[in-house]
């Protein structure tokens, strides 16, 4: 990793972590095989979906891919 593309995932992390503040982010966190990330987020609709995952530095910075896919909650141990 270069070291732009190092200040570019710092930025994706704070980025995260504003959302997890302003509790609209669930879990988020990368696989270990294969590399990918994981950000799941509630939000009004898939329009509002869409700007938060399109406004991560990493995506906005092409450091990373994003693809939206709706989930709904069948299961959760609590």
């Amino acid at each position: 990793m270069t070291e732009e593309e190092s200040e570019t995932m710092s930025e994706h992390f704070r980025y995260l972590q504003r959302l997890l503040e302003e509790g609209s982010l669930v879990l988020a966190g990368p696989s270990l095989r294969p590399v990918f990330g994981l950000v799941v987020f509630e939000a009004a609709d898939e329009d509002a979906a869409r700007r938060v995952m399109e406004g991560d530095p990493a995506v906005v910075k092409g450091v990373q891919t994003a693809a939206l896919s709706p989930f709904r909650l069948s299961l959760l141990r609590t």
